[in-house]
């Protein structure tokens, strides 16, 4: 009878680890958690089509002189700095700093994780491997394919210099697809 408490009990300890675990939020390794494996061509040069684009840049604009002349409008007196901006502006803006990594920084800007969700559950190498090859449901582990309402969160009329958002071309414009395995 004491062997089968002690196994009840084991079971039990286990199980709500286990549960536990999987209550654990994701967090938010910035940009320099990706790099390693979207460096290469053969994994499709991901991170080098972000630094060359703009969602790269999205923090260092609020420091210009135009970024201050529409924050101004909008009773801003630092867009690098109001929330108002920095929402749009940077990954994870308003997120625990529980949840971001020691690789993690603001001045990113919009960085992977603003678009794929908070990547400490789906960064592994053998994770990703397994997402690729279809094993495993990467939406599990908090990877988001981005969709036309993920980038309507920032591009809307919300935003003071919004101009139409058409999704096909804009997608089409910073397109990092993972190249087919040969």
């Amino acid at each position: 009878m004491k062997t089968i408490s002690m196994i009840a009990v084991f079971c039990f300890v286990l199980v709500t680890g286990i549960q536990a675990q999987d209550k654990v939020e994701a967090t938010f390794g910035g940009v320099a958690s990706c790099k390693a494996c979207h460096l290469t061509k053969k994994s499709g040069a991901q991170y080098k089509l972000w630094k060359a684009g703009p969602h790269a840049k999205a923090f260092e604009t609020l420091k210009t002189a135009a970024a201050k002349e529409v924050g101004a409008k909008l009773g801003v007196t630092d867009p690098a700095t109001s929330d108002k901006c920095l929402k749009c502006h940077v990954t994870a803006h308003g997120v625990d700093a529980k949840l971001k990594g020691k690789k993690f920084t603001s001045e990113e800007g919009v960085g992977c994780e603003s678009c794929h969700g908070a990547g400490s559950k789906y960064k592994g190498r053998k994770v990703m491997k397994a997402i690729t090859a279809g094993t495993t449901d990467g939406a599990t582990l908090g990877l988001v394919t981005p969709t036309e309402k993920t980038c309507a969160g920032c591009h809307n009329e919300e935003n003071p210099t919004h101009k139409p958002f058409k999704f096909e071309e804009q997608v089409a414009k910073i397109a990092h697809p993972i190249p087919a395995a040969k």
